[in-house]
């Protein structure tokens, strides 16, 4: 059945566990059925997804340094892309994304057309590039590309805060699934969480993410396409939503003038005791923004989307393990067809879950029924065991209004098959979807912070002639370390899993995006300038998060510029220190100018060659 290596038989051996997958949700189906409890299903599906994940981290076990930090550079261009669309699809795009649209609407699509647009970047401007550079990590082409530890040591400096950020982000998210599915505390979901992470990147590095990635993209599209489609034909949406969304958000619109909407005050819900991070949902964002600050708030945050995107380190170190150049930028394009599949689908499943929970003609409708009736639905029970979901009876009647229904913003997702009357398997299903989405980033994020600590830190600059096994221990250590942090500071909560994100790419594109930029495109930059604008970016972006945007907290913030936009800041301080130090400096010597020329090359061996 399989002749020829492993990568000639990649498409046989997914489609066996696609098939496997499809089985194993036929038979926790036909348990439920039978009367297999819900808590089992749920252990069952998140078990079994993480076992095979392990699996497949173990078999990709290696002690060769390219395998370890590029996968051999022989990962083929559609899988490169499925890899890289589960590195993406974090727990913000597939638990969090969809709650943003539920509750904030169009202002929200903006992380759509940031996030997607943000791949068009990486395609023009750097990916091919990198690529046939030959380096290891991003910070591997600064240091290179600039000349010293100086400048290679600022890069890993951002790269480790942006994605530090990040990661905390995904293992919340896992947190929360593995709280809601396993029946155990967030705090304790999260160590639950971190422990899957190790598993799938610990002993094989970028190989073994990339393979578990490809399995964990089949698993995070399958489970967020089913209940969209299900839900869809149950509340008749058609069979093919997405054609119909502006009809479904037209009938939002008309439920939320039949409840009436009533805006909450800060003191009657602080009154109500609930607790911070819900949201309710009884202000109508359905239509577009009108007037200039609200159309420039819509832009700025797409661009600090698109921007950060072209300045992830963990998504950019994807692309260098493609065989070539021409398959680097062919991966871009798979890359983007895969997130396209999911992104599609989120407003709608925004719009449908809020549909579920609002029309009085559904049987799934809660708004307007007794608030006894509804606290007696298992449900509503269980996700306000965990601090999930609340209800203010603001006005006392008893019933259940529009604005009286709080709800946290990750939850959404992995609700929203319960809110629509779906069978249990679903809601199993999704969990295990959010589950894959969350590890998979993780996954990557912590792999490129402990490469970038290891190889760019350690052996660059600490010991350059540390063997293979002891950098490769050294990796794995700093693997376990950067885990735990990330997993502490997710227990603490300190912001939404979207906010979090959200400052990642603001960090990201600060202090990186021009510096790799530039140094493709222009000989002139310098080492000086790289360094300066590299600190100056992220100190006037992080100075405006701490210290400046906190002022305007209840007022309107400068040029509407939030936390969710300082890199609006960083960015061009960063462009403005960069040009103006290169200019005043001594230019990059003959040698480097002929490196940077031959990196646009589309052909040809790579720069560095065998300098690793």
């Amino acid at each position: 059945m399989f002749k020829g290596g492993f990568i000639q038989n990649l498409p046989k051996i997914y489609g066996l566990y696609t098939g496997g997958f499809i089985v194993f949700i036929i038979l926790m189906a036909i348990m439920e059925q039978a009367g297999v409890s819900k808590e089992a299903i749920g252990i069952m599906f998140v078990a079994f997804t993480v076992a095979i994940y392990a699996l497949i981290g173990w078999l990709s076990r290696t002690v060769q340094v390219d395998a370890y930090y590029v996968a051999g550079r022989q990962v083929p261009t559609v899988f490169n892309g499925m890899a890289t669309a589960a590195d993406w699809m974090s727990g913000a795009s597939f638990v969090a994304l969809a709650g943003g649209v539920y509750f904030g609407g169009y202002g929200y699509m903006a992380f759509l057309v940031g996030w997607t647009g943000g791949y068009v970047l990486v395609s023009t401007l750097l990916a091919p590039y990198l690529r046939k550079f030959g380096c290891y990590t991003v910070p591997d082409f600064i240091g290179t590309r600039y000349g010293g530890n100086g400048v290679r040591f600022c890069a890993v400096l951002v790269l480790v805060l942006a994605s530090f950020t990040y990661v905390t982000a995904q293992i919340n998210a896992t947190g929360t699934i593995a709280a809601r599915a396993l029946q155990i505390p967030f705090e304790l979901g999260v160590w639950v969480g971190l422990v899957s992470i190790l598993l799938c990147s610990m002993l094989g590095g970028m190989r073994a993410v990339t393979w578990t990635q490809v399995a964990q993209y089949i698993v995070l599209i399958v489970a967020y396409l089913i209940p969209v489609f299900w839900i869809s034909n149950r509340i008749g949406g058609g069979v093919f939503p997405h054609l119909m969304l502006g009809d479904e958000v037209a009938r939002i619109g008309e439920l939320e003038q039949s409840f009436g909407l009533v805006k909450n005050s800060a003191a009657d819900i602080k009154a109500a005791g609930v607790p911070g991070g819900l949201k309710s949902i009884a202000v109508s964002h359905s239509g577009v923004p009108e007037g200039g600050m609200a159309v420039w708030k819509y832009i700025s945050l797409a661009m600090c989307m698109m921007i950060g995107t072209a300045s992830l380190p963990h998504i950019l170190m994807r692309y260098f393990t493609t065989p070539s150049v021409k398959q680097a930028r062919k991966s871009v394009a798979w890359s983007l067809f895969f997130i396209f599949l999911l992104y599609s689908s989120a407003p709608m499943l925004a719009t449908l879950s809020k549909i579920s929970l609002m029309d009085p003609n559904l049987p799934t409708g809660i708004i307007g029924k007794p608030i006894s009736a509804v606290m007696a639905i298992d449900w509503v029970q269980a996700w306000s065991a965990q601090k999930q979901v609340f209800i203010a009876d603001f006005n006392g009647d008893g019933i259940l209004q529009l604005n009286e229904w709080f709800m946290r913003t990750g939850v959404v997702v992995l609700a929203t098959p319960e809110v629509a009357g779906l069978p249990y398997v679903i809601s199993g299903l999704v969990a295990a979807g959010g589950m894959a989405a969350a590890m998979s980033t993780a996954d990557g994020l912590v792999l490129a912070i402990a490469n970038a600590l290891s190889h760019d830190v350690y052996f660059k600059m600490v010991d350059p002639k540390a063997d293979v096994r002891k950098r490769l221990i050294v990796a794995r250590v700093l693997l376990v370390v950067i885990g735990a942090a990330g997993a502490y500071i997710a227990s603490m909560r300190i912001t939404s899993i979207l906010g979090a994100v959200a400052w990642a790419f603001d960090f990201a594109m600060s202090g990186l995006f021009f510096p790799l930029v530039l140094g493709v495109w222009w000989k002139r930059a310098t080492r000086e300038g790289a360094i300066a604008g590299i600190l100056a970016g992220l100190a006037s972006g992080t100075m405006y998060l701490i210290w400046v945007y906190p002022k305007f907290m209840g007022n309107a913030p400068w040029l509407g510029i939030d936390h969710l936009r300082f890199g609006m800041i960083g960015a061009p301080v960063c462009l403005i220190v960069m040009v103006v130090v290169s200019l005043m400096t001594k230019a990059p010597d003959a040698a480097t100018q002929r490196m940077v020329e031959e990196t646009r090359i589309p052909s040809g061996r790579t720069i560095l060659g065998k300098q690793h």
